[in-house]
């Protein structure tokens, strides 16, 4: 059962190992997306078509006639990933060997729907993938195994989500015999630590630059690639927006947050609340991704001129 693209290396891996037949897949309805609204399958469905597995899709996860497939199948097992949906007790209880989630952070830090963008947001030196037997609760079941993965400062959440699906999948494909086999027990999760990882939005990208300019820098790595971290700028009296790509911690630099205090071919340096944010890569609205020397020669962005918050939802 999975959704997101973060589930899909999963797929593969359990389809690709001997140790297991796949029955079937379940993953979210098919949705419209982009400008023109053309409905698009989900990741997981692509990848299950592809190698030719039964596709179940049902509104809700709680639908009696959908469970009632899933009690037909007779599933010795179900693995979760990314799937976008609670699971009710009547599937949790089904398959012989319960419910399996791959969940992409070090539980019980990171619970919820955004674990890897948060583990960014967070400033957390590392984070990671844990094997979960699911329960009722939301991310609190015990765990099967976990490993560990170092938050580099060039990672985004991007590069994080890629290094964490293929360690879920590695995983999996490692750990569900021993598992099936008994020769591994689960271990409740500790109560200290825990933390919840909520759903991010399009406004939580809109940069406040009275913080200090590390936190804006996970900002943008932690937003990347959505929802992008933004400003806005003024440009003949409107304010347009200025999209965040890449950034740096500047030691040096102060003056009033948001205001401009250099701008050269190393890139536009921006006062915060500590310190300063040194913007390396940008995109204006219709524009492209460009450099920061690029952006200069052909923007109007002078030293002194002020960045700023609007109220509102962004329009990107």
């Amino acid at each position: 059962m999975g959704t997101a693209e973060l589930a899909c290396p999963s797929l593969k891996a359990l389809c690709r190992a001997e140790s297991f037949e796949m029955l079937a897949v379940v993953t979210q309805p098919d949705k419209p997306k982009g400008r023109d609204l053309k409905v698009q399958f989900t990741p997981v469905k692509t990848v299950a078509l592809a190698e030719g597995l039964p596709v179940l899709q049902p509104e809700r996860a709680r639908n009696e006639a959908f469970i009632g497939q899933l009690r037909a199948l007779q599933p010795d097992l179900i693995v979760v990933a990314a799937y976008g949906q609670i699971l009710p007790q009547a599937i949790l209880d089904l398959p012989r060997f319960g419910c399996v989630n791959v969940h992409a952070s070090l539980l019980p830090k990171c619970r919820g729907a955004a674990p890897i963008p948060w583990a960014i947001l967070n400033g957390d030196p590392e984070t990671g993938v844990t094997l979960m037997k699911m329960d009722a609760g939301l991310d609190t079941g015990a765990i099967l195994c976990q490993a560990t993965t170092p938050i580099a400062p060039t990672d985004d959440a991007q590069t994080l989500h890629d290094r964490l699906a293929a360690l879920g999948a590695e995983l999996l494909v490692k750990i569900l015999p021993d598992f099936v086999s008994d020769r591994i027990t689960p271990r409740p999760q500790p109560v200290e630590g825990a933390s919840y990882a909520r759903k991010i939005t399009k406004e939580d990208g809109q940069l406040d630059w009275s913080q200090p300019a590390r936190v804006l820098w996970c900002r943008v790595r932690g937003f990347t690639p959505w929802p992008g971290a933004f400003t806005h700028y003024s440009f003949r009296d409107q304010a347009r927006l200025l999209k965040i790509w890449s950034a740096a911690v500047e030691p040096e630099g102060s003056g009033q947050p948001g205001t401009i205090v250099g701008a050269d071919r190393d890139g536009i340096l921006v006062a915060c609340g500590q310190q300063a944010l040194r913007v390396l890569q940008l995109q204006r609205a219709g524009g492209r991704r460009l450099g920061a020397r690029e952006f200069l020669a052909g923007n109007d962005l002078p030293v002194g001129s002020t960045l700023i918050r609007t109220t509102g939802p962004p329009d990107h």
